[in-house]
């Protein structure tokens, strides 16, 4: 800056600008120059974070299908009142909009949405389109009825209203085995068709339980870490790192191989003579080989933060308690754990979020019974081509998240959470 001078009782600089006009000119450059410096990762975090969460929270409750394919059918059944079967003028106008969704190839997405909430209708659009399109001229009402008895039925009309609407919440009450009957009802599905209420609890449990295990045997080896000379720890911080430098693919894969029914536990077990032949353990394509293989592929993610808290608290405070007449345990519980907390809570919540969304280990391993929510979103996003529904069990998914980070954040508080 250029030097200030005294001008009328006024600081200047050297070229009479007013002092305080050129400090808000600096100032403002250098706002500027921090956010051209931070503008390339906050694009990033754009396009690869907010805009895919936007895009699939939309997702959830956009509902195009039929007010694409069909829309003046939707239009004249927004004036039925829904009493009787519609008029002979929606059955002619959605004979119309058949033949010309059958020529642009769209009329297939209706059968598809409608199927979703009422079984049977896909095959009952695509028997219809074939039979329609032949006859010329009406009564449409009749002929509709004389393919399938249904079109008489009021009930599948009130459906193809409703669920002819743009925006849905139909995908949210099915992620919570519910769906809607013809008058827009919620009701509970039966118990064989629900699914994803339990599979939700299923993937806290399993997180929960990843977590705690990987706390559990982290705790040991991070304590270990802080407290061995230097040269010894940085050979095993080797060994902790490793699993980091290794596919996540070959790693999985190696549990099959161990812990198998005819892998090298099992069979180990049995030279020993704890279980016999014929009493192998089921430890594979179940629960318990998608808690072990995710502990071991996580357990990274807990040491670290453990380590990085623990190597900063000073060796001094333990010896001072055993000075002041504490036994190694009690100055272990009452002095040293309390400074790891800390690590403990980021180790926790740095697990507890990658094991909530994981998806490679319990498709691999994890058989009916360890499969998580994740595997069901990725199944209606690749095969079922329901991304509806897949957009509502992730939002779900995302919301928990948030509920649970907002509720840790309440009871621990964030400012806790240290990485070292």
């Amino acid at each position: 800056m250029a030097q200030a001078e005294m001008t009328s009782g006024v600081m200047t600089t050297t070229d009479g600008v007013p002092l305080k006009v050129s400090l808000r000119r600096a100032m403002r450059l250098n706002r500027i120059k921090a956010v051209a410096l931070v503008a390339p990762l906050l694009l990033f975090i754009l396009v690869s974070f907010l805009i895919p969460i936007v895009e699939m929270t939309w997702r959830s409750v956009d509902n195009p299908e039929l007010g694409e394919a069909i829309p003046q059918t939707l239009a004249l059944l927004d004036q039925w009142d829904g009493d009787a079967t519609p008029p002979e003028e929606v059955y002619a106008t959605l004979a119309q909009e058949m033949a010309e969704g059958r020529k642009a190839r769209t009329i297939g997405k209706v059968g598809a949405r409608l199927n979703r909430e009422v079984s049977g209708t896909r095959s009952l659009i695509n028997k219809t389109v074939r039979r329609i399109v032949k006859i010329e001229e009406g009564p449409y009402k009749q002929a509709f009825v004389d393919i399938d008895k249904r079109w008489g039925d009021a009930a599948l009309w009130k459906h193809i209203k409703r669920i002819g609407q743009p925006y849905t919440t139909a995908f949210y009450a099915a992620s919570f085995d519910m769906a809607y009957d013809e008058n827009g009802s919620l009701y509970q599905l039966p118990d064989k068709e629900r699914i994803y209420v339990s599979l939700f609890g299923r993937t806290l449990w399993i997180s929960l339980l990843v977590t705690f295990f990987c706390v559990l045997l982290g705790y040991p080896v991070g304590y270990l870490l802080a407290t061995l000379p230097l040269r010894t720890s940085n050979l095993l911080m080797i060994l902790v790192l490793l699993p980091f430098w290794t596919s996540l693919l070959v790693r999985t894969s190696t549990w099959i191989v161990i812990l198998g029914k005819n892998g090298v536990l099992n069979d180990t077990l049995v030279w020993i003579g704890i279980v016999s032949d014929n009493n192998r353990l089921e430890m594979m394509f179940n629960q318990v080989g998608v808690v072990v293989a995710m502990t071991h592929i996580l357990l990274p993610f807990m040491v670290l933060p453990l380590y990085s808290v623990m190597k900063t608290i000073p060796p001094s405070y333990m010896r001072a308690a055993r000075s002041l007449g504490a036994n190694p345990l009690e100055a272990f519980i009452k002095v040293y754990v309390p400074q790891t907390l800390p690590g403990i809570g980021a180790g926790s919540i740095l697990v507890f979020i990658v094991a909530i969304g994981y998806y490679i280990t319990p498709a691999l391993v994890g058989g009916q019974s360890g499969q998580m929510i994740s595997n069901l979103i990725a199944y209606h996003m690749q095969s079922s081509l329901n991304w509806g529904l897949a957009a509502a069990l992730g939002a779900i998914l995302l919301a928990g998240v948030l509920a649970l980070y907002w509720l840790y954040n309440r009871i621990v508080g964030i400012d806790n959470m240290k990485l070292g």
